[in-house]
């Protein structure tokens, strides 16, 4: 016999699961209407100054930098790949973009990393958390060591999203006869708020376009994420536990589903930080489970890219597909090339053992890697 009580929670339960995915569609809904505000301020702003404004990040060194310093302030990779993707659709040339993708791939790692100092206080769970959180760190800095200079020399990320997009995208592809849905969604809602900004001197009705754009991005990806985790952060726990152990191609399918469920790859990377530390797990388990994290994230800058219409779509459909290739290829060549694969667990693992010594080397490797170093290039290019 079932308890009426049982019942009844259970009834709450999916009365309660209904409203959050309403709002999940609705915060779905302002995230591309953010992409489609941030382009449409960005062409305004630049105007007739674009090449001016493209210059400024026309170094890919630079560009990669302003990726990552801004990811790891924001620690949300998946809010500036979806920025990028709003900047492109207004004229971001793909060759300053495609180094800024790259740079929120490091930056991204930074939750985790401070996640593991939560353990600071016991030396042997601090060194195993630690050794857990930067594996992580060394694959991404690893993966642009080998890709930003092959970028630079042959363009193979642009080329290879390049081909994919002439076979999938068009202009119609969305609807019937130009006909775009997304687009009749979100332009009565940005030309309203351009209207709005009419008052306003010189380039700042595009600036002031581009920050809402953004603080919208910040707010949906965030509830988003909240929900999300909600809804599905217990089938992505019976995930990693099932994961773990059955293998490599497991791990990273089972990583990058679980990115796709909670909308975060800090949760899923963090997720493992305490169990390694707890020593629940190994540093050498998680680490398929980590690489599949990178590819689950690129699902974000696909959604937002739908949100793009007119001459620069497909732009905007290219970037989020180079976020996707290059995480992609940077798993299976780094990842299937044994000498290659060792290199992560081998310095994450050695830095760990050091931090755990003298904890300032803790200390000063993230301030080195994500704010020092960065902000010292800048300011020495500048």
């Amino acid at each position: 016999m079932i308890d009426p009580q049982t019942l009844s929670a259970s009834t709450v339960d999916k009365n309660n699961n209904w409203h959050r995915w309403l709002l999940l569609a609705l915060l779905v809904y302002v995230m591309l209407l953010a992409v489609s505000m941030i382009g449409s301020g960005f062409k305004y702003a630049a105007g007739d100054h674009a090449r001016e404004l493209f210059n400024f990040a026309s170094n890919p060194i630079m560009g990669l930098i302003i990726g990552m310093v801004s990811t790891a302030l924001i620690q949300s990779s998946s809010t500036v790949t979806s920025i990028i993707v709003g900047m492109v659709a207004g004229g971001l040339p793909i060759t300053i973009a495609v180094p800024m993708m790259m740079g929120a791939n490091i930056g991204t790692s930074i939750t985790n990393t401070l996640v593991s100092l939560g353990h600071i206080a016991k030396k042997e769970e601090f060194q195993r958390a630690f050794n857990a959180a930067t594996i992580h760190d060394f694959f991404n800095v690893l993966s642009v060591l080998i890709f930003l200079p092959l970028e630079m020399a042959f363009g193979i990320l642009e080329y290879l999203s390049g081909q994919i997009v002439t076979l999938i995208h068009s202009p119609e592809a969305l609807g019937v006869s130009g006909f775009n849905p997304i687009k009749a969604a979100t332009q009565p809602v940005t030309n309203l708020v351009s209207q709005s900004l009419e008052f306003l001197p010189s380039v700042y009705p595009g600036i002031a376009k581009i920050l809402i754009g953004i603080a919208l991005i910040m707010v949906s990806i965030t509830y988003m994420g909240k929900i999300m985790k909600s809804l599905m952060v217990g089938k992505a726990k019976d995930l990693l536990h099932k994961s773990i152990g059955q293998g490599p191609i497991s791990g990273i399918t089972s990583g990058a589903l679980m990115t796709v469920l909670v909308q975060s790859s800090s949760t899923t990377t963090s997720l493992m930080v305490p169990l390694v530390g707890a020593g629940v797990l190994k540093a050498r388990e998680i680490y398929p489970f980590t690489l599949g994290a990178n590819i689950g994230t690129c699902i974000t800058a696909l959604i937002a890219a739908l949100g793009v219409a007119g001459v620069n779509s497909g732009f905007a459909l290219q970037i989020a597909l180079v976020h996707l290739i290059y995480n992609v290829l940077g798993v299976t060549l780094i990842y299937g090339i044994p000498v290659l694969r060792n290199i992560p667990i081998n310095l994450s693992y050695q830095l760990s053992v050091l931090a755990a010594e003298r904890k300032m080397y803790g200390a000063a490797y993230v301030g080195g890697l994500f704010f020092a170093v960065p902000l010292g290039i800048i300011f020495t290019t500048i």
